[in-house]
């Protein structure tokens, strides 16, 4: 997977790129390269390969929270089905979809355990510094009295650990990965397609077409027999 600056294409499909639009450009042979080969699931609904996924997501962090974004697949053969850039824009949104969904709930399960670590803390807390005065004022004037009360004291507020990790540092991480998942849901895709390896590449590559597309292909390929005839 690489993404270079620049490729001699002889054809492109897919969505325009609007100006001033953040781009992301990668490389690769087929078009299956984009997805996880091991997922049994319609290829719809496939997982992207996680090199694939990692270098996209990678490279959209690093642009600006506010810029649009859109993603350029420069693809080493010719073109083949004529809605291979729908199908493929079509599953890199769904998968996208899926992962800010996936972020969210993560978000919900982890305020929940925020929620519940939040009362068990306080209520160890609100315990320890009952039972520390308890101590201190049963050992009135004695040095242990005062000892115990402040190590139950800093064993309360140690109960509150988790709750404050969870509500000031753990939650904004989950939340911006939801919300880049849902800028790269919506960008615009393109193919740029480079010369071909050989005659029908595409067939070797793609691995789930519509039957819109196959039956597009096959008036184009018999309409010069038809006009010959």
């Amino acid at each position: 997977m690489s993404s270079p600056s620049s490729a001699k294409d002889t054809n492109v499909a897919g969505d325009p790129i609007p100006p001033k639009c953040a781009v992301i450009e990668v490389h690769v042979g087929e078009l299956k390269q984009l997805f996880d080969a091991i997922d049994p699931s319609p290829f719809r609904d496939r997982d992207q390969d996680p090199k694939a996924e990692e270098f996209i997501v990678g490279w959209a962090k690093d642009l600006p929270r506010e810029a649009s974004l859109a993603l350029v697949v420069n693809l080493d053969r010719e073109a083949g089905l004529p809605d291979e850039a729908v199908v493929l824009r079509d599953a890199i949104h769904e998968f996208f979809r899926h992962r800010a969904e996936t972020q969210r709930q993560r978000l919900r399960e982890l305020f929940r355990v925020g929620r519940t670590s939040l009362m068990i803390g306080l209520v160890a807390l609100a315990a320890a510094i009952a039972l520390g005065d308890f101590l201190a004022t049963l050992l009135r004037g004695s040095r242990i009295g005062e000892i115990a009360r402040e190590s139950l004291t800093i064993g309360g507020w140690v109960s509150m650990w988790r709750p404050l990790e969870v509500f000031l540092y753990d939650w904004w991480p989950i939340r911006n990965e939801a919300r880049l998942s849902d800028r790269l849901a919506v960008m615009p895709i393109r193919i740029m397609y480079a010369n071909a390896v050989g005659p029908d590449a595409w067939r070797a590559d793609w691995p789930a077409v519509s039957a819109i597309g196959q039956r597009k292909t096959i008036e184009a390929q018999q309409g010069p027999l038809n006009h010959a005839s």
